[in-house]
């Protein structure tokens, strides 16, 4: 596994690619003195590739006490969204991957997602409750246009009746609102866009492949008017960068028909601490050293600290002041914070025989 040097690659979020941290060993480039670090600084970004994900399994269950859910459906491990800040990179070392390109590069795709998902919904031994798409890496990422794999297990949602939950920063869920739309009126859909900064400048080193800040908002909007019972994750908050814009986003979601608001502050877990820092050194150096201060008042004096009442809001003054400012801002816009019920006891185990659903 070799380290790269700090050199920014377009379309792509990390500026490195370390060593995972179960790896024992680790490399290193060094220039030999005929120029062979400028020669790798002028290769092309790594290109995607996709390889089977083989997991037994497509709903995850947790017991988190500070997520509003216990079950979860993740289609694609890594995402080629590549937002530098994204919390499920360190998954990747779990594979034996880096949390940097590799985590943006090299994904995985279970294929027989919407067929797992129909056996383990009609197994006698699940009980219906509310089940979240795309929590971990984007449901909605670029190559969901071509695998359609969330697609697939919205169309056996739909058939089970089986409520949803979807996160997404991905305009490609307007592609699926043939599904959604009736899902929605059933009391079975909710979708949460999540927009960290309107800023595109930002953005675009941010979060190199999710969509544009403009076409976020034209999503919740689109969303909106069909019916779908939307609200905006104002997520992450990074504190010296994008905190300032708390009151301008929720005020463009609400403007666009977001019902909505919540937030969560950056989290810096593992290997995320060191890829951000190389991130603001890379793109904003001129604030990365109080951008970092600012992470560490919230996360008492550490970069992060991974105990349940801290790590997606923060503690202190500093992260105190967000909240209340979060908590305003709802109330001046005309936000909730309640998430909206959906229901359960439309629920019926879907077929297993195909054939059986060709003759109703």
């Amino acid at each position: 596994m070799t380290e790269t040097p700090l050199q920014a690659r377009k379309g792509r979020g990390a500026v490195g690619n370390p060593a995972g941290r179960f790896e024992r060993e680790r490399a290193l480039l060094e220039d030999d003195g005929w120029g062979s670090l400028e020669d790798w600084a002028d290769e092309p970004s790594p290109r995607t590739t996709v390889m089977p994900d083989t997991s037994r399994s497509v709903i995850t269950r947790n017991d988190s006490p500070d997520l509003g859910f216990d079950l979860s459906c993740n289609p694609y491990r890594g995402c080629e969204h590549g937002c530098v800040y994204c919390y499920a990179r360190p998954s990747h070392g779990f594979l034996g991957l880096s949390s940097g390109l590799d985590f943006e590069t090299k994904l995985f795709a279970k294929h027989d997602a919407p067929a797992q998902f129909r056996k383990e919904l009609a197994a006698p031994s699940y009980v219906c409750d509310l089940i979240v798409v795309g929590v971990n890496t984007d449901c909605y990422q670029p190559i969901e246009r071509g695998l359609r794999l969330t697609r697939g297990l919205l169309e056996v949602a739909l058939e089970a009746r089986q409520p949803l939950g979807i996160v997404t920063k991905s305009a490609l869920i307007l592609r699926d609102l043939d599904i959604l739309r009736p899902m929605a009126e059933l009391g079975l859909v909710k979708v949460s866009v999540s927009v960290t900064t309107l800023d595109a400048t930002i953005a675009r080193t941010l979060e190199p492949r999710a969509a544009a800040p403009h076409r976020r908002l034209a999503t919740i909007k689109a969303l909106a008017e069909a019916g779908v019972p939307t609200g905006v994750n104002v997520a992450p908050i990074i504190p010296g960068l994008t905190d300032h814009e708390i009151e301008p986003i929720v005020n463009a979601a609400a403007e666009h028909g977001a019902r909505r608001a919540s937030y969560t502050l950056l989290r810096l877990p593992y290997e995320i601490k060191d890829l951000f820092s190389d991130w603001l050194d890379a793109h904003v150096p001129d604030r990365a050293a109080r951008v970092l201060a600012l992470v560490r008042e919230t996360r008492g004096g550490k970069l992060y600290r991974s105990s349940f009442d801290q790590r997606m809001h923060g503690k202190g003054v500093y992260a105190d002041m967000i909240r209340q400012r979060m908590i305003l801002a709802r109330r001046r816009f005309g936000m909730a914070l309640q998430t909206i019920p959906l229901r359960t006891d439309l629920f019926r185990r879907p077929s297993l025989d195909r054939r059986q659903l060709e003759l109703l």
